[in-house]
C-alpha cells in the first residue's frame, strides 16, 4: 500500500528509463489496484510488465471488495501474486482459498506468482521444510502445468525487518523446493519453474543470493518502491 496513482505513474517511468533495452531478464512491477492503469498505460509496449498483488477466483459477483480476473487483464495486468505472506497471516487467506486462485489464474492465461513461507517460531521449531511442503502441496492441488506457475520464496521473519536469510539458508529452500516440485510433477518440469527468493532483498546483499543454483530472481518488497530496484536488475545483468 505504496504510492498514489499519480506518484506511481511518475516512478514507472523513471523504471522505463532504467530498463530501456533490458531484454536478458523479466521485470514485473505489482502496483495497487487503483494504479494499474496510469502504470500500464506509462509502460505500454515497454519490457515491463504488471503483476495485480491479488485476485480472487470467481468472474464476477456480489464480493465486496475484490478483484476478478477480468478486471485485470482489461487494463493491462499479465501476472498476478497470490498467497503472499501479508495476505495469510494479516488476512488469514488459508492454502485452500490461495488454491482456488491460483487454479483461476492459470484458467484464464495469468501467470501466478505464488508465495510461500514460514514464520520466525516455525523456523526457530525446526518446522521450514514441513510448512513449506504443505503450503506447496495444498496452493498446488489440481495444477497440472507446474512451469506455468512461478514460486517466489518468503521466510516471513525476513519481511521488513532488515533480516535476511543467508545465501546459504535461502539456496537451501530453493533446493528443497525445487526437488520437492520434481517429486510432484517430473525433475524436467522443475527445473523450468522459476524460483524466487522473497525477503529485504536490497543491492547490497542480492549478488550472495542471486548466484545461487536454485535462485533465479527476487521477489523485491521495500527496494523496489526507490531507484535501488534498478540498481538490482544491474547485478542480475553481471551474473546472466
Amino acid at each position: 500500500m505504496n504510492k498514489t496513482p499519480v506518484e506511481a505513474s511518475q516512478f514507472a517511468g523513471l523504471l522505463l528509463n532504467g530498463f530501456a533495452g533490458v531484454t536478458e531478464y523479466d521485470i514485473i512491477v505489482a502496483p495497487p489496484f487503483v494504479s494499474i492503469p496510469g502504470v500500464a498505460e506509462v509502460l505500454r509496449d515497454s519490457n515491463i510488465k504488471i503483476a495485480a498483488q491479488n485476485m480472487y477466483y470467481e468472474d464476477t459477483g456480489a464480493f465486496t471488495g475484490e478483484i476478478s480476473w477480468k478486471m485485470l487483464k482489461e487494463i493491462g495486468v499479465e501476472y498476478v501474486i497470490l498467497g503472499h505472506s501479508e495476505r495469510r497471516n494479516i488476512f488469514n487467506e488459508t492454502d485452500e482459498l490461495i488454491n482456488k486462485k491460483v487454479l483461476k489464474a492459470l484458467e484464464v492465461e495469468l501467470t501466478p506468482i505464488l508465495c510461500v513461507g514460514e514464520k520466525l517460531e516455525e523456523r526457530e521449531d525446526g518446522l521450514t521444510f514441513t510448512v513449506i511442503e504443505t503450503q506447496l502441496r495444498k496452493c498446488l492441488k489440481g495444477v497440472n502445468e507446474i512451469e506455468k506457475v512461478i514460486v517466489a520464496y518468503e521466510p516471513v521473519w525476513a519481511i521488513g525487518t532488515g533480516k535476511v536469510a543467508t545465501p546459504r539458508q535461502a539456496q537451501e529452500v530453493h533446493k528443497f523446493i525445487r526437488n520437492l516440485l520434481a517429486e510432484m510433477y517430473s525433475k524436467e518440469e522443475a527445473e523450468k519453474v522459476r524460483i524466487l527468493y522473497g525477503g529485504s532483498i536490497k543491492p547490497e546483499n542480492f549478488f550472495g543470493l542471486i548466484v545461487q543454483p536454485d535462485i533465479d530472481g527476487g521477489l523485491v518488497g521495500g527496494a523496489s518502491l526507490k531507484e535501488s530496484f534498478i540498481e538490482l536488475g544491474k547485478i542480475i545483468s553481471i551474473v546472466i
